[in-house]
């Protein structure tokens, strides 16, 4: 077991809980949302403003990081810390979604997935083993095993092939055991995979043989690729239930403010996605009001901030008007602003969340939320 890590679980509300989660590099409180910086940075955005907006630990991707600069380099500048400049916690994906979605390159074996790199054209295996080992030289304070991910379907109701999904669960689990012995680094925490599609049998099944590894925290892959918002609560909380209550639970990918309230209902506690900067960079901006499409001609003349109650930048210095007039002319300010005010906006959504844990009315946060996603349908 990785050494200065564990979470603490503060308070709970349902299954929603309010944890503090220690990691070498500091302290997170959950739950929390990780900002994706795919190849070391948030596009456009600094450390500086990443820590002002709330933000307490980012994602980076190992296999892209893999591919340029290369983990020699990283860990040559001082791993990703002294790389990137952040000094706050690092979680590393392992790159196996990246590498597997690369479905006309990549052959996938029990050794691991085969894949032709679309940067130079040479042909490379990451492996369970290869996956921990780089991660051990980029310096992340949590790193996730190589897992395989197959597109969603329900085993149970024909949408994919059944034995498809099975092989996937089956596979997970050996190349979790696989990373569990290859590990070396004892101030690096390894997060597993819990894997099934939408199906609850298999991701019960899943669980159940994935906690038996004992890794410092679970992850739920595999999510928010064409299952209905139904079908992932129930695969997550059944996920949920056979996982251990003193470990971090992380759910990856996933998405629109409505999707992380559901899964802090459901008792997770980290997650992540490329949602709230990729839509800001094309305008669509998230507030208490409901989404923006800022692109739209309604707010050319709009002097109203973002949202009158945020305090990032764009709301606190400009109007939605100058913000379309950005994005409309290409001028990368404009995009660079509503990116980190998408940002701004999950962080203090799950600040919220934590104090509504505290307060036993995380429920009626749940609603508010539920009932702006709804006025968007």
């Amino acid at each position: 077991m990785a050494t200065d890590f564990g979470i603490e679980i503060l308070a709970q509300d349902g299954l929603a809980r309010r944890g503090r989660l220690a990691t070498p590099h500091g302290i997170v409180e959950t739950p929390t949302f990780m900002p994706v910086a795919t190849f070391g940075a948030v596009r456009g955005i600094s450390a500086a403003e990443l820590a002002e907006a709330g933000a307490q630990i980012l994602l980076s991707n190992t296999y892209h990081l893999h591919e340029r600069p290369g983990e020699e380099t990283v860990e040559a500048l001082g791993g990703l810390h002294g790389f990137t400049g952040w000094s706050g916690p690092w979680l590393t994906d392992s790159g196996g979604f990246q590498v597997t979605s690369l479905s006309d390159r990549a052959k996938i074996d029990e050794q691991g997935v085969t894949f032709t790199s679309p940067l130079d054209g040479q042909r490379r295996t990451l492996t369970p083993e290869s996956a921990i080992r780089i991660q051990e030289r980029l310096g992340s304070d949590i790193a996730m095993v190589l897992d395989e991910c197959i597109p969603i379907g329900d085993a149970d109701d024909g949408r994919t092939e059944p034995r498809a999904l099975e092989r996937a669960v089956e596979r997970t689990l050996r190349w979790a055991e696989r990373s569990q012995k290859a590990r070396r680094k004892a101030s690096q925490a390894v997060f597993a995979i819990v894997q099934g599609g939408a199906s609850e049998r298999l991701r019960r099944q899943s669980a159940d043989a994935t906690a038996q590894l004992d890794f410092e925290g679970y992850a739920h892959g595999g999510l928010g690729l064409g299952e209905t918002r139904e079908e992932r609560r129930g695969a997550i909380a059944t996920a949920n239930s056979s996982l251990p209550r003193d470990r971090p639970r992380y759910l990856m990918g996933l998405g629109r403010p409505i999707d992380l309230l559901d899964g802090v209902a459901a008792g997770v506690d980290l997650f992540d996605c490329v949602v709230p900067t990729r839509n800001g960079r094309h305008g669509l901006v998230y507030s208490s009001q409901g989404t923006l499409h800022l692109r739209n001609a309604g707010f050319a003349r709009d002097d109203r901030a973002i949202d009158p109650h945020c305090a990032c930048p764009a709301c606190q210095n400009h109007s939605r008007g100058y913000l379309r007039h950005l994005i409309k002319i290409g001028e990368a300010l404009g995009p660079r602003l509503a990116a980190l005010h998408n940002l701004t906006y999950y962080l203090k959504l799950l600040e919220r969340a934590r104090s509504a844990i505290e307060a036993g009315r995380f429920e009626a946060l749940h609603r508010e939320i539920e009932e702006i996603d709804a006025r968007q349908r």
